[in-house]
């Protein structure tokens, strides 16, 4: 049995959104006044509380959806460059159904505040005669009546802000599904009440015990670069809208599956364009929750398109992806449509050819792999996702102390540091201090001493020698503190030739110190 499925539908602003955001504790769905703004589906997982925590902790998938009946603002039906947004009607009707037929429980919002609409009820009609979901075209086309069975639905008075508004919420029993639920997500109004009817109405999941996901991986490109393609050929289903349309996807969204027996979360993001030509705030948030889902990923495909030079929105992106210090695997998608292209020296365009051109353009990238892929035809798909499986493994990877020690003291024989004075570098003690990313802090007499192209020059000679060939790699460079009495009673030589055995690579003491080099010399 799947995990229980709760779908919240309704109008455009009727506070779906702002209800999946309360839900789930956090910032999942962007939450706007225009009409039109969420167009795929955005999931949740939470668990959710027994009432008084008499009873299991019951896990249950909320899906948030379009609003249904206004998919554009009025006078906004055509973007800046002139695209119709209306073409975008059937995809977010089809997601909204896809969400319904999955679902075993509904949720109908709609703002108490407002009062019911003629779209509140139209919403309500369709859903009480189940002809929301996949087959409702079908059976309309036919004539054939309604399907008799579906999920049930449950009305949801939003925007109940307080004791003022629960008048207001008695007219939604008008659309034939009960007495309403009464909440606010922008007090917490009713939350706990509202939550807890939640619980007594899903039942108790009695599958795997939820696992934890092997790979949070992030796509990012310019718009119109493929991503959303990519996640619907890698999940084998129409999970997100693919449009000609730019930046047709606004939120980040979460999609789970299952890859080779490992668990995948692919969260697909909202194209990116230059800051200064965004149109709205909606375009803010979207590039805030593309941030976030940076931070929230193991690996990051940065998607480029070939069909395109490499633009001042990709540079900004690899910049991005280059400080967040994540995994990078750039992406080369659409190479179906490349293939073959005649380029400036008048024959065609090679994988070679074009991985020397990326190299140059993204230089702060150049520990990452570049794979070539079809995302609409799948093409090398299936290598690229392996490979961002191992590109996880190396960020995880732990070096014992020994290695490190013995490696750095040979690089410092062979090439040193040094001022204009004289003043020689020494390295007391080097250890691997994190991972994800692998973070190697060098504690020594002079950390001005090492200065950035000589930081470079040890990068270089780690990927070389270390497990981490192809992720990025943090080197902190500390002063030693230590206590005078040691310093007097114990030479630095003895004390770097004890560290230089396996015997001192205790891989625990290094998790448990973390990112701080000098508490391996405090008592």
């Amino acid at each position: 049995m799947p995990m229980p499925r709760v779908a919240i539908v309704g109008r455009p602003n009727a506070g779906k959104s702002s209800l999946l955001n309360m839900i789930a504790g956090a910032k999942v769905s962007i939450v706007d006044p225009t009409p039109g703004v969420t167009r795929d589906r955005v999931t949740a997982i939470v668990e959710l509380e027994a009432p008084e925590n008499r009873g299991p902790r019951k896990p249950v998938e909320f899906i948030d959806t379009g609003g249904f009946g206004v998919y554009v603002a009025s006078g906004e039906r055509y973007d800046e460059v002139g695209s119709d947004l209306s073409t975008l009607t059937q995809s977010i009707e089809s997601q909204i159904e896809q969400a319904v037929e999955s679902a075993d429980v509904i949720l109908l919002c709609v703002d108490a505040q407002q009062g019911v609409t003629a779209h509140d009820r139209e919403v309500a009609r369709l859903l009480r005669e189940h002809r929301l979901g996949p087959q409702s075209q079908g059976a309309r086309k036919k004539g054939d009546g309604a399907r008799t069975q579906g999920p049930p639905v449950h009305v949801v008075a939003t925007k109940i802000d307080g004791p003022k508004w629960e008048g207001y919420a008695a007219d939604l029993s008008n659309l034939g599904f009960g007495e309403p639920m009464m909440v606010s997500a922008k007090s917490n109004y009713f939350r706990r009440e509202f939550l807890e009817k939640i619980w007594g109405m899903v039942p108790l999941w009695k599958g795997e015990e939820t696992r934890p996901t092997d790979l949070m991986l992030a796509i990012v490109g310019k718009r119109n670069a493929g991503k959303s393609t990519l996640v619907n050929t890698m999940a084998g289903e129409e999970r997100m809208i693919v449009s000609e349309i730019a930046g047709t996807t606004r939120d980040a969204v979460d999609v789970r599956m299952e890859w080779d027996g490992r668990s995948l979360v692919a969260i697909d993001t909202a194209g990116l364009r230059r800051r200064k030509s965004f149109q709205s705030m909606v375009e803010e948030f979207a590039f805030d929750r593309l941030k976030r889902a940076i931070d929230r990923a193991d690996v990051v495909l940065l998607l480029i398109d070939a069909t395109e030079r490499i633009s001042q929105v990709d540079e900004q992106l690899a910049m991005m992806l280059q400080k967040a210090h994540k995994p990078v695997i750039i992406v080369v998608n659409k190479w179906d449509l490349a293939k073959g292209q005649i380029g400036r020296k008048g024959a065609e365009v090679t994988t070679g050819d074009y991985e020397d051109y990326l190299r140059k353009e993204l230089i702060g990238l150049s520990f990452a792999p570049i794979a070539f892929i079809s995302g609409k035809t799948g093409k090398n798909v299936q290598k690229t996702i392996d490979l961002a499986f191992e590109l996880r493994e190396q960020a995880s990877t732990r070096v014992t102390t020994g290695k490190l020690n013995r490696l750095v003291r040979g690089i410092m024989e062979t090439r040193s540091p040094t001022d204009t004075k004289g003043t020689h570098a020494k390295v007391f003690y080097v250890a691997q201090t994190d991972i994800n990313p692998p973070t190697i802090t060098l504690v020594v007499n002079v950390p001005d001493l090492f200065r950035p192209n000589y930081l470079r020059f040890l990068m270089n000679r780690f990927r070389e020698e270390l497990p981490f060939p192809e992720v990025p790699i943090r080197i902190v460079v500390r002063a030693r503190r230590q206590r005078e009495e040691d310093m007097a009673t114990r030479s630095t030589d003895t004390i770097g030739d004890e560290i230089l055995s396996d015997e001192h690579s205790s891989e625990v003491a290094t998790m448990d110190l973390g990112d701080d080099a000098e508490k391996y010399f405090e008592d």
